[in-house]
Parts: structure tokens; sequence; C-alpha cells
């Protein structure tokens, strides 16, 4: 009896083997299609009007600039031809999120008795000499992306001066933006006329250097950015400027977005 049931006990062994015997074949991993990640919430659009804040006369003293630099906002500097620092104020500007300007001096209405500085254009020059030596500062500056008017109230009365002016950033792809040093400025014409990105000054910050006077200007900056939906400012390299930017600008980013220049310039068509 116990032989029969080894025998039971192979012939079911045997069989097994022969009908359940697992396959050799490595079983293939299964694969599960990743999650995809869920899309990103669109950004929602930045509805504060843009304000550029020109700072003029640089290039004369490094330290003013380096502190307006702390300041770590997109400032626009315009650097005055021939003086110390104008190249390696416009190498550090661009270097450091800002732009860079050619502040190019022009004869104002009270020339001689106000002299404009060193490189200015004159009217008693003729029209090649004007062209060479407004092409003569633009090479001598790094990293420019438009120019404004240093004084200026006489040449830019002048339609054919003006013109000179703005045939020479057509060829360069360079903006214009007016300081407006005289109501009868003749700059827009001219603007249009050559298809030149323009935009006028709004307020001048800081003509009177003091801090009530300064707060009240960047007021009316602000108003004026909420109306237009942009706006420009002009200061210049005073120790009150700095003092007043630095305490009011986180109140001033909370209603308007500080950009350079070349964002609120546009090309005014004939």
């Amino acid at each position: 009896m116990f032989a029969g049931i080894l025998v039971s006990v192979v012939l079911l062994a045997g069989y097994y083997h022969l009908y359940f015997k697992p396959s050799q074949k490595p079983v293939e991993p299964v694969s599960v299609p990743e999650k995809p990640e869920p899309p990103e919430p669109p950004t929602a659009p930045d509805k504060r009007p843009m304000v550029a804040i020109i700072i003029d006369d640089m290039g004369r003293e490094k330290e003013p600039f380096e502190k307006f630099l702390a300041l770590q906002e997109p400032f626009t500097y315009a650097i005055l031809p021939e003086t110390p620092f104008d190249s390696e104020i416009a190498e550090l500007a661009s270097q450091n999120g800002g732009q860079v300007m050619l502040h190019l001096p022009m004869e104002p209405e009270e020339y001689p008795r106000k002299d404009p500085g060193a490189g200015a254009l004159l009217s008693e020059m003729t029209a090649d000499e004007r062209i060479r030596l407004i092409k003569k500062h633009l090479d001598a500056l790094p990293h420019v992306k438009g120019v404004n008017n240093h004084m200026g109230s006489r040449m830019s009365e002048n339609s054919a001066h003006m013109n000179q002016i703005l045939s020479v950033l057509k060829k360069r792809g360079l903006y214009y933006i007016d300081s407006l040093t005289t109501p009868e400025s003749r700059s827009l014409s001219s603007a249009r006329l050559f298809e030149v990105p323009f935009a006028e000054r709004d307020v001048f910050l800081d003509h009177v250097p003091d801090p009530f006077f300064i707060r009240l200007q960047l007021e009316s900056l602000v108003k004026i950015a909420e109306k237009k939906g942009k706006a420009i400012g002009i200061a210049h390299p005073y120790p009150v400027t700095i003092e007043v930017l630095s305490e009011q600008l986180p109140e001033l980013k909370k209603k308007v977005r500080l950009v350079t220049a070349s964002e609120v310039v546009s090309v005014r068509k004939p």
C-alpha cells in the first residue's frame, strides 16, 4: 500500500511539472502612465501704470550714481558726453538693470550767458558739424539706447536742427525723449517725420531741490501715469532726490510699475 501511495505522489508531481511549470520568460513590468503635472495658474496681468524715471546730468561724479544704483530700480541714466565717468557709468548701469541715454547738450535761449557744457550742439555750427558731433558722442557711449536734451531751448525750437538730430537717431535705431525745456519745441514733428520712437517729459521732480516739493512732484507723476497709463519723470543727482526716492519708493511701487525709458516711447505717425 505504501508503494502505491508513493507512485501516486510521483505521478502527481510529474503532472504538475508538466502542466503548471512557471514560465522561464521574465515578466514585463507594466508601465503606468505618469500623471501630468497640473498647469500653473495664469499670472494676473500687472495693471499698474508705467513710470520711467530718468536721472539727468550723469557722468561728472560717480558717487551719486552708485547711490541710485544701490536702490536696485530700472532707472534710465542720461549721461553727459565728455565727462570723467561717462563710459564707466554706462557700463555699470547696463550691467545692473538700468538703461543708458545720451544727455545731449544743446544751445539754450540764454546762450552764451548760460553754457550747456562740453560737446554742445550750437546754432552757429554747420549741419555737417552738428551731425558729426552727435555721432561722436553716440560712438563714445556704450550701451546707449536713446537721447534726451540737456538745456536746448533754442535748438529745440528749430525744425531744421531737430530734423538733423532725429535723422541720426533713426539710422541708429534710437529713441528720443524731449525734456521740454521750451513749450515751442519742434521735436515731436521731427520724430513723426522720421518715425523715431518718442516721448515727452511729464514732470521735473526736483528743479526745486526740497523734500516736500519732490514728494508733491512724485504724487503728480503718479496721477499723470494713472490718467495716461504711463508717465516720465526727470530727476537729478542731488542728495535730497536720492533721499526722498529711497523713502518713497516702496509706496510708489504699490501704485506704479517702474520701467526703463524705452518702454514708454512710441512711434508717432505723421
